[in-house]
């Protein structure tokens, strides 16, 4: 299941999503998308995590939590 994390901050990692993610299950993917001129974060990633269980655990206890300050959104990505 592909996952939508939103309003990270722009300091956030990809090891630092991966590792968050990890802690409900198995993550066999996880982008975080950059700016292309600036090489910075746009604060949002995308994380696929093949099982749906483990996916929705992770969805309903990350969902509207603080991480780096800011209240992250976690979704099904579209």
């Amino acid at each position: 299941m592909k996952l939508l994390v939103r309003n990270l901050s722009r300091s956030t990692t990809e090891q630092e999503i991966r590792t968050l993610f990890s802690t409900h299950g198995s993550v066999t993917e996880c982008d975080l998308v950059l700016d292309q001129k600036t090489g910075k974060s746009k604060g949002f990633a995308f994380v696929e995590m093949p099982n749906e269980r483990e996916a929705k655990s992770a969805i309903s206890t990350l969902h509207e939590t603080r991480v780096a300050n800011n209240r992250i959104r976690v979704k099904i990505a579209q």
